[in-house]
């Protein structure tokens, strides 16, 4: 059901949504774990680096959108686990196409740090 709540009040219902799909995120999916731990480890290196505004830009978004790409994937994953736990080749085939997307988020990643990182040796 759609909200009623307009303006600040949508606002404010919208991030205590937010909030409680991180606390979920934190709390049941394991990888979300490691690639916020990934996030916290890289962080420094971008801080410390020397590259312009425009890399360092790079190396922060392309941490992002692994976060953001894991969320997706576990969304997708609750929703094909609350139609039914038999197996269905639908189900199987959205839960695969989101851990490919995980994983191009991933290689993408590492492909931005190289290329950004790699002359800085």
């Amino acid at each position: 059901m759609k909200s009623p709540a307009t303006g600040i009040k949508r606002l404010f219902y919208a991030t205590l949504f937010s909030a409680r799909g991180l606390k979920a995120l934190w709390q049941g999916e394991a990888a979300f774990r490691q690639e916020v731990a990934l996030v916290l480890l890289l962080t420094p290196v971008i801080i410390w680096v020397n590259v312009s505004p425009a890399e360092r830009a790079l190396l922060v978004i392309s941490l992002l959108v692994i976060l953001i790409t894991e969320m997706l994937n576990s969304a997708i994953e609750a929703v094909v686990d609350r139609i039914g736990d038999d197996y269905h080749p639908l189900s199987g085939k959205a839960k695969d196409i989101g851990s490919a997307a995980v994983l191009f988020s991933l290689i993408g990643a590492a492909l931005t740090w190289g290329i950004i990182l790699w002359p800085h040796q």
